[in-house]
């Protein structure tokens, strides 16, 4: 994706001179449009990235305006609606503004790991009450693809055998710059090669499972370079901290983690986190890509959607939700609350009983909006002129 900014009116501050009706309007004045490229990157003999296919897919596609409110963008869904475009190959697109719709309660989990839901049980007690969304009222610029599966297999097949390893595909996104910038008064340009800064497979792998002097080195590489991360998926930090925070919550991962580290690796997780879940282990389901660690989002498209889909994922039955994959609605922050407290671990040790609080972790929230039942399925962006995070 390469965007382009331009202002139609460079006489005036104003981002609109009048109502937005469409994406025309000569009346909207800082207007972003864009470029899909798709890229076919294979590995040389130096395990190098090596571009084997570079194909523009669409150019000049706009992406619609911020939602600003009822005098300067009317009917905003329609011109959000006007802005998903059609790509070759049934390939579908959209990149602007939409509603936050990932949910976390970020003031409660970064102080001191608290769940408000469980407040009264931890080591500093407070009243147990609801989650808060910390992202409640909040807008994201989103890039939104829907792709047929023929795009994403080889042969372009449509694999209909869950079991079959071939079913299953990685997915991962990452965020480059330019290694050079420079300023004078007319503006900046960018110049020099490009430089990944961030990536994001697994959600919360970032944020809960790398160490803070890891982050850097852990967005700069690519997943198969994950093996040094290992130990990190081993004994995560965060299950050390659960029965300290948490006291007689947890018995049973208390008494596990007085076991030496090299007894009790926790290779529940490196399964759903690291290589995908092999054949063996839940009966009729596998997600594994091989023995490589890698943080990918692993998706088994012989899995057709859930008809009853559960926000627990695979936890709550759901072999369609995450981690095969990562549904808007999946409640990835309690699925992954609960593996790391134990929930998974006895698919690999069955001798170990998983505590009961265990599998009721929460964090009490959910999305302040209903996802839409198309694409690009997350909901309108909240209205400037409406904004509140009450």
């Amino acid at each position: 994706f390469r965007f382009n900014t331009s202002i139609t009116n460079p006489a005036t501050f104003l981002y609109n001179t009048g109502p937005i009706t469409s994406l025309t309007s000569p009346s909207w004045n800082l207007r972003q449009s864009y470029s899909v490229t798709r890229l076919v990157v294979g590995h040389n003999d130096e395990d190098d990235d090596e571009v084997r296919e570079r194909r523009v897919l669409g150019a000049d596609l706009a992406s619609p305006p911020v939602r600003i409110g009822p005098r300067s963008t009317p009917d905003y869904p329609a011109l959000a609606n006007a802005a998903i475009h059609s790509l070759p190959s049934g390939v579908m697109v959209f990149a602007g503004q939409r509603d936050e719709g990932f949910f976390v309660d970020v003031g409660s989990i970064f102080d001191f790991g608290a769940l408000r839901p469980f407040g009264n049980l931890h080591l500093i007690p407070l009243p147990a009450m609801a989650g808060k969304d910390g992202t409640k009222g909040f807008n994201v610029h989103t890039i939104a693809l829907q792709v047929p599966k023929t795009e994403l297999t080889r042969g372009n097949s449509v694999p209909l055998n869950v079991m079959d390893p071939k079913s299953v595909i990685g997915v991962w996104a990452t965020a480059s710059r330019q290694r050079g910038k420079m300023h004078d008064d007319g503006g900046s340009s960018s110049a020099g090669s490009w430089v990944q800064v961030s990536r994001l497979g697994n959600p919360l792998i970032n944020e809960v499972i790398i160490p803070m002097a890891k982050k850097d080195g852990w967005n700069g590489r690519e997943p198969r370079r994950d093996a040094d991360f290992l130990a990190y998926y081993r004994d995560p930090e965060l299950q050390n901290l659960l029965p300290v925070l948490y006291p007689g919550v947890f018995p049973n991962l208390a008494a596990l983690l007085t076991q030496p580290a090299s007894t009790r690796s926790r290779d529940d997780l490196v399964a759903v986190l690291g290589t995908g879940i092999p054949s063996g282990v839940i009966s009729g389901f596998q997600n594994f890509t091989g023995p490589r660690v890698a943080d990918m989002l692993r998706l088994n498209l012989a899995i057709p959607p859930a008809s009853t889909p559960s926000a627990f994922g695979l936890l709550g039955g759901d072999t369609a939700g995450f981690p095969n994959g990562r549904r808007v609605a999946d409640n990835v922050v309690a699925i992954e609350l609960r593996a790391v407290a134990g929930v998974t671990l006895p698919l690999v040790r069955p001798s170990f009983t998983a505590d009961g609080a265990a599998a009721l972790l929460t964090d009490g929230t959910a999305n302040d909006l209903p996802y839409l039942t198309t694409f690009p399925y997350l909901a309108h962006p909240h209205e400037g002129y409406e904004h509140s995070h009450d």
